[in-house]
């Protein structure tokens, strides 16, 4: 509990009322927004507090871990970019050298340097194994062809990590590398791609005869995929989003009561459901990190948390868009990305719900979709399959 007010107290004086405005009213955030948060967190040295001291964390508990992420997520903190912090730095401090750990930590947690994460390609999303960019080495270099779409923030990272393959004889899980590529490389251009909802965040990344230096292979050739299973561990547990869900549920509230719906039988329904299902995850959650701070590693209840907490973001956007009714109709994301717009008015806050909804169509496919999360979990928790 003292932990979750010192965590509390800190968001609430350190984060700028501009991006927590941003954030409860559904507006985009620009790169300077995310750097700006990121800066403070890295200032109170909570930027990876989950990371070993050794690296520059904190030695937290996942209980902890848990208890930052929910309490700044529902206080309008922005999503912490994961890349980084999530993804690519406990890759390197498992299982890189330590001359790529000694290069590529203090970065990340000084959060100088932005990365982005380069899985998914044309023909290769959900299905990893089926990636086709490859990497030939070459004296003391990998020569990288191919692309990765999809890839979120691209267009403000200075480094990607990237699956290639290395071996294309052997069984697809077997030919995979991790790679670190530096962006401003010669033969790398970025297209972007504009989402449902109308913002820029998602790009294409295309290597044309790259020349990545050998020293930035993670561990060994060909045993990518160890590496990228552990990742998309990290990726599904952080996938449940409770604390978002709940600042979304506040939200949901707020809307039915300004348009006298509390006791409207229908969305009184809606609600409670809601409210039980979302409930139901959090429990889910904490058992889950009682297992793990007891040594185990998440398995297929980390695709569990991911399926739910995807699908349970969705039905509230739902609800949220159902009850404002006609006044969702309206949607200018131009108007919502313009800096000169009051995020307290109701119609920009009307939009920022909808864009949120339009977005929210994409947890259940990242990550690996739902349907290959009921796979693993009807695979490893039912002996289906």
């Amino acid at each position: 509990m003292a932990f979750r007010q010192q965590v509390r107290a800190f968001t609430n004086e350190c984060l700028p009322a501009n991006i927590r405005d941003k954030v409860m009213s559904g507006r985009p955030l620009q790169r300077d927004d995310h750097m700006h948060w990121q800066d403070i967190l890295a200032a109170k040295g909570w930027i990876a507090g989950f990371w070993p001291k050794q690296f520059g964390g904190c030695d937290w508990s996942p209980a902890q871990s848990y208890i930052f992420q929910e309490e700044t997520t529902r206080a309008g903190a922005p999503w912490l970019l994961p890349f980084g912090v999530n993804y690519v730095g406990p890759v390197i401090y498992t299982y890189g050298s330590e001359e790529q750990k000694a290069r590529h930590l203090p970065g990340i947690v000084s959060n100088e340097v932005f990365w982005c994460q380069g899985y998914s390609e044309p023909g290769a999303g959900s299905d990893l194994a089926k990636l086709s960019t490859r990497a030939e080495r070459d004296g003391d270099s990998y020569v990288v062809n191919g692309s990765k779409i999809w890839t979120s923030m691209a267009h403000w990272a200075d480094w990607i990590f990237a699956l290639v393959r290395t071996d294309p004889k052997v069984k697809p899980q077997r030919g995979i590398s991790f790679l670190l590529i530096d962006l401003k490389t010669p033969g790398i251009s970025i297209r972007p791609i504009r989402s449902i909802e109308g913002a820029h965040h998602l790009n294409q990344v295309f290597f044309d005869n790259v020349r990545v230096p050998a020293e930035n292979l993670v561990g060994e050739e060909n045993a990518g995929w160890t590496y990228a299973k552990f990742l998309l561990g990290h990726e599904r547990v952080l996938s449940a989003e409770i604390g978002k869900a709940k600042r979304m549920l506040d939200r949901l509230r707020a809307v039915m009561a300004e348009r006298h719906l509390d006791e409207d039988p229908h969305f009184r329904t809606q609600l409670n459901k809601l409210e039980t299902d979302l409930l139901a995850l959090e429990w889910t959650t904490l058992r889950m990190l009682d297992a793990v701070m007891d040594g185990s590693a998440p398995g297929f209840e980390a695709s569990i948390l991911k399926l739910r907490g995807s699908t349970i973001v969705q039905s509230i956007a739902e609800c949220t868009v159902d009850a404002l009714g006609p006044q969702a109709i309206a949607y200018d994301m131009a108007r919502l990305e313009a800096e000169t717009n009051d995020p307290a008015a109701e119609a920009l806050r009307n939009m920022g719900i909808v864009s949120e909804f339009l977005f929210q169509r994409a947890p259940t496919i990242w990550g690996g979709s739902n349907e290959i999360q009921r796979n693993i979990i009807a695979k490893h928790a039912l002996g289906l399959g």
